[in-house]
């Protein structure tokens, strides 16, 4: 690659090399929109498909291989797609994500259901160049400003055709498309390395918590015991409105109120609807609308605040991370410890009733270090993972701006 020779500014802010065009997007092909397709009528086998929800769950720029299929009956009153089209989100919850689009490069016959736009382009447009420079900066900037609506947002074919583009010749198109495909390629051989893990996790998870399968050195046979063996109630309430930091329960565990909102700001606080956390105590959420009670441990270093809805508790028997594992594995089994109908309701005291069958501490905190490392492999290659996916948003705005040139 070399720097690129920069000849004039246009109104993207930024230059761009003189060959390359800024051009709307309905002259590049021609609009359409997908038709029908229900949840309930998507198969487990059939005709490939793809709902909009799918583009921002299941796609990533490239469509490489469906996850849904349709019977013939419903493919006739579908909306088929075809090789070199490009499939936009016409709704989205969020401005930040409306108008997500994903190629699809594939010769078989598919469809696409409603509430996707279909770009179908021209023979001289790269459709994988083109799925790519529509999730640069300058085309993302523009879609936000297309959204319509608060609770759903929508855009459509009209306001995605005034949409400006900007693309080198179709050389140029080609060969980012390479490039940035081997990047692509790169995060999804990561992707797929992480999944066999946190299966192979699962299975460890399985086996080693049931007592199904024992470690080297453990034979003892494993004990019933009510939770009351194991658990230590902690009830104190704070003392002074700042000398603690608020807590949250987030589904990676608890974190900072200030870092889950984005505000430094805590407002119409009463200490008194309060518990204090220490480091390494465990809480969860004693009243549970899914019907499951998730446990969580304060790893963060200090001494927080927890709402008054989770109760905090140590363990004062056997291994903590054992413990902490064990209860959510078992989760389910929980529930018929609790009361409530629509919303379940999960007291301590009833905590302390349920019942497991547990090992001895030292096979124990020997089961956490197994489950330990297998949960440090997979931080790491998701580190590895978050890593990728920025140095290809920045190849790609580098690419696609002109920054950057292949030779």
């Amino acid at each position: 690659m070399k720097q690129a020779a920069i000849k004039n500014k246009i109104q993207t802010n930024y230059d761009i090399p003189s060959d390359w065009t800024v051009m709307p997007l309905g002259t590049l092909g021609s609009f359409s929109k997908g038709k029908g397709i229900l949840k309930e009528q998507v198969i487990s086998d059939g005709l490939p498909c793809i709902r909009y929800g799918e583009i921002y769950t299941t796609h990533d720029f490239i469509i490489k291989e469906f996850k849904s299929f349709i019977s013939d009956d419903v493919a006739a009153e579908s909306k088929e797609i075809e090789n070199g089209d490009i499939l936009f989100a016409g709704s989205g919850e969020t401005i930040e994500e409306i108008g997500k689009a994903v190629a699809y490069i594939g010769s078989e016959k598919a469809y696409a259901g409603g509430d996707v736009i279909i770009l179908s382009t021209k023979k001289d447009v790269n459709p994988e160049c083109l799925s790519y420079a529509l999730e640069t900066d300058f085309v993302k900037r523009q879609k936000r400003v297309l959204g319509q609506g608060n609770s759903v947002v929508h855009i459509y074919p009209s306001d995605l055709s005034k949409v400006k583009i900007i693309l080198p010749p179709l050389p140029e198109q080609k060969n980012i498309a390479q490039v940035l495909s081997t990047a692509d390629a790169a995060i999804h051989t990561n992707e797929k390395l992480i999944a066999q893990k946190e299966l192979r996790k699962k299975w460890l998870m399985q086996q080693l918590l049931t007592g199904k399968k024992r470690l080297k050195g453990f034979g003892e046979e494993w004990k019933e015991n009510k939770l009351e063996y194991f658990i230590k109630e902690y009830k104190q309430k704070p003392t002074g409105v700042d000398n603690y930091e608020v807590l949250t329960s987030a589904k990676s565990g608890l974190m900072k109120q200030t870092d889950y909102y984005g505000d430094n700001r805590i407002t119409n606080r009463d200490d008194a609807d309060y518990n204090v956390i220490p480091p390494n105590y465990l809480t969860y959420r004693s009243r549970s609308d899914d019907g499951l009670f998730t446990f969580n441990k304060n790893d963060l270093g200090i001494t927080g605040l927890i709402s008054g809805y989770y109760p905090v508790f140590t363990i004062k028997n056997g291994d903590l991370d054992f413990i902490l594992m064990y209860m959510n594995y078992y989760k389910q089994k929980l529930t018929k410890y609790a009361i409530g109908t629509s919303q379940l309701v999960l007291a301590m005291n009833s905590l302390k009733e349920a019942k497991f069958v547990l090992p001895e501490h030292e096979e124990q905190a020997a089961i956490a270090r197994v489950l330990q490392s297998a949960d440090k492999e997979i931080s790491l290659l998701k580190l590895t993972a978050e890593k990728l996916r920025e140095k290809k948003k920045g190849l790609m705005q580098k690419l696609l701006t002109g920054k950057i040139r292949i030779k």
